[in-house]
């Protein structure tokens, strides 16, 4: 089929764009690392973070990032998966919505049914029968991790960590609400091995995955993650 001279123009541009577009692509480090362009890392040397294309999301990526002789460098990344109704500002999140909180959190301990990885060094509790995540917002041990149900904290308001094999193989606590839990605002938000589907606020990646950051994770080197979009209000380069 003959083109018209400005159907040929088009073309040509078009195939100047995709070229240029394949450049990029196989350039990641033609633009600064994703914590390079962050407001705030944490101040450790390790940092993970969760990109999402917008708000209503359901998957994204998680990457895993180290400071090495001045700069960030990417250590991997995986697939990850996030709540079920999207994201939402961890500030103004609501318990039982379903999201995954934006913002920038600490990562107090990692924890799971099955052991550490061999060499892990992070600290990490073994899910027993008695292990609960207390979510009961009446409790005094709200947004805890409890061995033997309190008896201010009711079971039908909490997580019997051990009734989630897959789940809870190997996990991370994010430090979301953690320090000084505000009532109502959520509890039980981690960092754990994919389950069926979307989670209820947590993110989720697959085992090996998981395996990996355990092995990598090295508290003298005080790691975060970052939880945001793309652009837009929670944009993650806003933390």
């Amino acid at each position: 089929m003959t083109l018209a001279p400005r159907t040929r123009v088009a073309v040509a541009c078009a195939a100047v764009l995709a070229c240029v577009a394949g450049t990029a692509a196989a350039s990641p480090q033609a633009e600064s690392p994703l914590p390079a362009r962050m407001a705030g890392t944490g101040g450790g040397l390790q940092l993970i973070t969760v990109e999402a294309a917008k708000t209503g999301s359901t998957t994204g990526t998680l990457t895993w990032w180290e400071r090495r002789y001045g700069r960030w460098v990417r250590v991997g990344f995986a697939a990850a998966r996030l709540g079920a109704h999207g994201l939402v500002e961890g500030t103004t999140r609501h318990q039982g919505t379903s999201t995954t909180p934006t913002g920038l959190y600490s990562l107090p301990f990692a924890f799971g049914i099955s052991a550490a990885p061999a060499g892990a060094a992070y600290a990490y509790k073994r899910v027993t029968r008695t292990s609960w995540w207390c979510e009961d917002n009446a409790s005094a041990s709200y947004n805890r991790w409890v061995n033997g149900l309190p008896r201010d904290c009711a079971a039908a308001e909490s997580e019997h960590l051990a009734d989630y094999p897959t789940q809870y193989a190997r996990a991370m606590v994010i430090g979301f609400n953690y320090t000084a839990p505000v009532r109502k605002r959520g509890a039980g938000i981690f960092l754990h091995v994919n389950g069926r589907g979307s989670t209820a606020g947590c993110v989720s990646v697959p085992a090996d995955a998981m395996r990996r950051i355990l092995a990598w994770a090295d508290p003298a080197m005080r790691p975060h993650i970052a939880i945001g979009t793309t652009g837009g209000a929670t944009a993650i380069t806003g933390y």
